[in-house]
């Protein structure tokens, strides 16, 4: 029995660990900004084209997922997920770039570009179109594998057309979580 607790405290993502962890714990009374926080493993991937529940949920062992939502157009989460192994969270990245390649639909498409970090990265673009064009609307985010985890950050909003800039944020803190993932993931 106290062996399996310990196991289980091993593959839990700690208070604290969390990079927007302060900032979603203050007190907010606008009721146009919330965070939502969980450690649900069965949480929805944050990047998610399909809009699937079970893309990428096989194998996770432990998860931490907040996202912040600022009524009626801004939203920026971060999602730190511990797969059973590291080839189970290699495929999650398989079955994420997948559903980057196939979902979306001509008013709102998906794209994913190799990025240079962890060992696999992927810039995730979401971007609403009009009649053809690049319009108002989209999300951005980052996912990366280090090992058996996955760290996600993604931002949402009024984006104009897709840029290299719009990825600065995601990027600063993938950056930045990466640098302590080897404290739960398996390095």
């Amino acid at each position: 029995m106290m062996s399996t607790l310990l196991l289980a405290a091993a593959v839990a993502i700690p208070n604290g660990f969390m990079l927007y962890e302060k900032a979603a714990a203050k007190k907010d009374d606008n009721p146009e900004h919330s965070w939502e926080v969980t450690r649900r493993t069965s949480a929805k991937l944050v990047v998610n084209p399909c809009d699937r529940a079970t893309l990428a949920r096989s194998g996770r062992e432990a998860a931490r997922t907040l996202i912040y939502t600022a009524v009626p157009d801004y939203s920026k989460s971060e999602q730190v997920i511990l797969y059973t192994s590291k080839a189970t969270a290699k495929k999650a990245m398989r079955d994420l770039r997948s559903a980057v390649r196939s979902c979306g639909t001509r008013n709102y498409r998906y794209s994913g570009k190799k990025v240079k970090l962890g060992d696999e990265s992927l810039a995730v673009t979401g971007q609403a179109y009009s009649r053809g064009k690049p319009a108002i609307g989209g999300e951005r985010g980052i996912v990366t594998r280090r090992a058996n985890a996955l760290v996600i950050y993604t931002v949402g909003g009024e984006w104009g057309p897709p840029a290299t800039a719009d990825f600065r944020m995601q990027l600063k803190d993938s950056r930045k979580m990466l640098g302590k993932i080897c404290e739960i993931a398996a390095c």
